[in-house]
């Protein structure tokens, strides 16, 4: 019996940690090890929320150190991040300028006028990436405008994760699936987009060439190899998303929640645009069709704010609150990084004649009936691009342990749910370097993997649930909010 021991660093926008898989060549079986956890929060300087990159590089090396201090031989590691945020380094490998978190105000209105300059057409086209104000393509164009002094220092652009592995390893990588976040990777043939880094005044050897992840990158400490693995964490989760059919979505639950399909092509369509759908890159010749949701980010938000330490409590309380009382849309821009979300939230349902939740739980119902209603909102234009109904919803990540949610995803939606794993980015994470390291071939054998690991949990929809009057009047309410 030969264990391989795989250590996935899996950073979120909120909190990271250090996971130890061991991995059994033989039985294959996987079992995951949590060796560290941390916070991880945007902080402030001189008015802009930025990210602490020093305190995430010492937590990261604090846990993988956890991991051989305990007597474990480390045969790989892997990182994946949160998307969109990138670093600029000068020819000595140092930051230039500010590490910028997408929540930071300074895109404010940047995507408009890029618009009005480029159009929306041509941008969709070329990249087929969604428009979301914090895209990587507004923010450069926000620093362009504002720090053109920092221009002539820098040498290299890498996204959060490739930075962090050049910090292991010295090595500097573009990972693909991170790199179309950006909206500058031209989706048409998958390498940076030179018109709109010309538009942007940014010349192309700061950008490099984008590899696909599975290979090796270099060595830590000890010669511990470190891999390319699908470096965005919604990219990782997707590998691990055990989807039953060609026709299923999965739901990435967590800070976001991440609707889409996996096809083998990309939908640049007018209807796709017009939904505001993207196409980001996957693995094995896939992209990943799919449509942000603000997803448990208004939910974390309230529970901080009412310094609430039992979720599984409120959760339950929320369930016996009155349905669809107060509906919110979550993808409202009001609701991104307000200085009070439940302030954002009640004065949402006063400008739309709503019942204004006053207490705790009828807040966090208000955010679960909402979030179940966009599901379906999404559900149905995901169906109608792929031109056949959704089979099933496949809820991984965090947000799969609200079991109340899944069942309101399943009644609202009227389709089938299954959740699991919890821990899909970690997984996917690994599955990438099971790959890299020559113990699986592909995604679709790393799924059966994961099926046999870790077992589903089948949500059921009810069918009189959306047949109800009520039902199709609150629907109706929803649909016509902004």
């Amino acid at each position: 019996m030969t264990i391989l021991n795989i250590a996935a660093v899996d950073l979120g926008a909120s909190s990271g940690r250090v996971m130890m898989a061991s991995f059994d060549t033989e039985s294959h079986h996987i079992s995951l090890t949590e060796v560290h956890r941390f916070k991880n929060q945007f902080i402030e300087r001189k008015g802009h929320f930025c990210w602490d990159l020093l305190y995430l590089e010492k937590e990261i090396v604090t846990g993988l150190r956890k991991i051989i201090s305990d007597g474990n031989p480390l045969h790989s590691i892997g990182i994946d991040t949160w998307g969109v945020d990138y670093v600029l380094l000068n020819d000595k490998g140092e930051i230039v300028g500010q590490t910028y978190s997408y929540r930071d105000h300074r895109t404010n209105g940047v995507m408009a006028a890029v618009q009005d300059e480029l159009s929306k057409e041509t941008i969709y086209q070329k990249t087929g990436i969604q428009f979301l104000p914090f895209n990587t393509l507004y923010q450069l164009k926000a620093m362009v405008d504002e720090n053109p002094e920092w221009l002539s220092q820098v040498s290299d652009f890498i996204m959060i994760p490739d930075y962090l592995n050049f910090r292991l390893t010295g090595v500097i990588n573009r990972e693909y699936t991170n790199a179309t976040t950006t909206q500058l990777v031209n989706v048409n043939i998958d390498s940076w987009d030179t018109s709109l880094l010309d538009y942007l005044g940014l010349p192309a050897r700061w950008f490099g060439r984008i590899r696909h992840p599975g290979h090796q990158l270099g060595m830590w400490e000890n010669n511990i190899p470190v891999m390319s693995v699908a470096s965005h964490d919604t990219a990782s989760a997707v590998i691990a998303s055990p989807l039953k059919d060609e026709y299923s979505a999965y739901l990435s639950s967590g800070t976001w929640s991440l609707m889409g399909l996996e096809k083998t092509l990309p939908c640049t369509t007018e209807e796709a645009m017009n939904s505001n759908i993207t196409n980001e890159g996957g693995i094995d010749g896939h992209y990943r069709i799919l449509k942000n949701i603000m997803g448990l980010w208004l939910f974390n938000r309230l529970c901080s704010e009412h310094h609430v330490t039992n979720i599984p409590d409120l959760v339950k309380q929320a369930e016996k609150e009155t349905a669809f009382r107060s509906l919110i849309n979550p993808n409202a821009e009001c609701f991104l990084n307000p200085d009070s979300m439940v302030e954002a939230i009640q004065q949402y349902c006063r400008d739309n004649n709503q019942p204004i939740p006053e207490t705790t739980s009828q807040v966090a119902r208000c955010i679960f009936d909402s979030l179940a209603m966009l599901y379906r909102q999404v559900a149905e234009q995901l169906s109608s691009l792929q031109k056949n109904p959704i089979s099933s919803i496949h809820i991984v990540g965090g947000g799969s342990q609200n079991e109340f949610l899944n069942q309101l995803c399943a009644d609202i939606c009227g389709i089938e749910v299954l959740s699991g794993p919890i821990e899909a980015s970690v997984l996917g994470n690994v599955g990438c370097q099971l790959m890299a390291l020559d113990q699986i071939k592909n995604a679709k054998q790393f799924r059966e993997l994961v099926c046999e690991n870790f077992p589903l949990k089948h949500f059921k929809p009810n069918p009189s649930f959306t047949a109800s009057s009520f039902f199709k009047d609150k629907w109706q309410e929803f649909n016509q909010l902004n």
